[in-house]
């Protein structure tokens, strides 16, 4: 059994004791675990590759999207919330071949919202009114497998986060948009604005420098074991365990200050408890390799705000200051104070920043 921790990690002994285990119905006979910078490399012999979903987990998967499919019968247009004391039009739109579930506030230019993990598009329902009330359009879809967004079959590529940036913006009727991306979503963003600089008017990377510029260092190995574990066989059932008691332990060692209200993690635990939703959320770790994508091998010509939070123990602002090197255009640094999620920490100061580059 594997040895692990209260944020769903497997420890050091317990990685080393698992050698056998089943993936989405398959049995993956590991010969070899091996670490190499942030990336886990899992060799099996004669076994399906991990991330391929057996034939229960696609007809599950079938299911959600009849599901999901009345569900934007019912909803696509109505004003109305999509969990309680949020207010907003939801909606549902297809985007680079899949459905993808929004919140939308305002009218004018187009501003993406692109949450991270773990996070859905409620983690912008500060911020989302405020740029609401400046004059834009501001739109926080739910990213590709996060329900009620549809689970697609296939872990997603470095490119097709890119993509689905870009398709959004075309699907919502707009010629361009200020893509502003936390995490996963800041990593979404600056692909799309190498691939698609005419798309973009303005680039907002929040926690996440530029991945092509990282370096694994001993000091911060602890801090990003999770890009390799999270690769393991049955990590989404480990961090489901216990409601999802791996949640307030994540967000605690990554925003080290904050000691967030148990309702914080409410939106994410619904949205990661439908089926196929936690397992295609880890499928943006799988896919992970340790070799720079073309998208994020481009210079970036975009205007660039990155903004870093003073206590992030995934990345300093040194580490953004260096990450200087992919962008051609302008390139400003903010840093604020809090940890990884310091959009949620310090609401207020985090608004400012970002309307201030609006």
């Amino acid at each position: 059994m594997l040895l692990e921790r209260d944020d769903g990690l497997p420890t050091r002994a317990g990685v080393a004791a698992e050698s056998e285990d089943r993936h989405a119905g398959v049995d993956a006979r590991c010969d070899e675990v091996r670490l190499v910078g942030v990336d886990l490399e899992c060799r099996s012999a004669g076994v399906a590759p991990l991330g391929r979903r057996c034939a229960a987990a696609a007809a599950f998967e079938r299911e959600n999207e009849v599901q999901h499919g009345l569900s934007v019968a019912l909803s696509v247009g109505v004003a109305g919330v999509l969990s309680t004391g949020v207010t907003g039009t939801t909606g549902f739109v297809e985007a680079n071949g899949l459905t993808f579930a929004y919140i939308e506030e305002g009218s004018g230019p187009l501003v993406l919202l692109l949450h991270g993990f773990p996070d859905t598009a409620h983690t912008w329902d500060s911020l989302r009114p405020q740029i609401a009330a400046k004059g834009y359009r501001a739109v926080s879809p739910f990213m590709r497998g996060y329900h009620p967004t549809a689970v697609p079959g296939v872990d997603p590529s470095q490119e097709t986060l890119a993509g689905d940036a870009l398709a959004l913006i075309s699907a919502l009727g707009a010629d361009s948009a200020v893509i502003i991306g936390h995490d996963w979503g800041a990593s979404a963003a600056y692909g799309a604005a190498a691939l698609g600089p005419d798309r973009v008017t303005k680039l907002m990377a929040v926690a996440i420098p530029h991945p092509a510029t990282l370096r694994p260092s001993l000091r911060k190995v602890r801090d990003v074991r999770h890009f390799a574990l999270y690769k393991l066989p049955r990590a989404p059932q480990r961090f489901a365990r216990n409601d999802f008691e791996a949640l307030p332990a994540i967000y605690r060692r990554w925003s080290p200050r904050w000691t967030p209200p148990a309702a914080e993690f409410d939106a994410v635990r619904e949205c990661l408890s439908s089926p196929g939703s936690l397992d295609a959320a880890f499928g943006y770790y799988r896919k992970l390799s340790p070799l720079p994508s073309a998208s994020l091998r481009t210079k970036i010509t975009v205007p660039t705000v990155v903004i870093a939070g003073s206590d992030d123990p995934l990345a300093e602002p040194s580490d953004f200051r260096r990450a200087a090197r992919m962008f051609k255009g302008e390139y400003i640094l903010e840093e604020v104070p809090g940890g990884h999620f310091m959009h949620r920490e310090h609401p207020k100061e985090f608004a400012a920043r970002v309307l201030g580059h609006l």
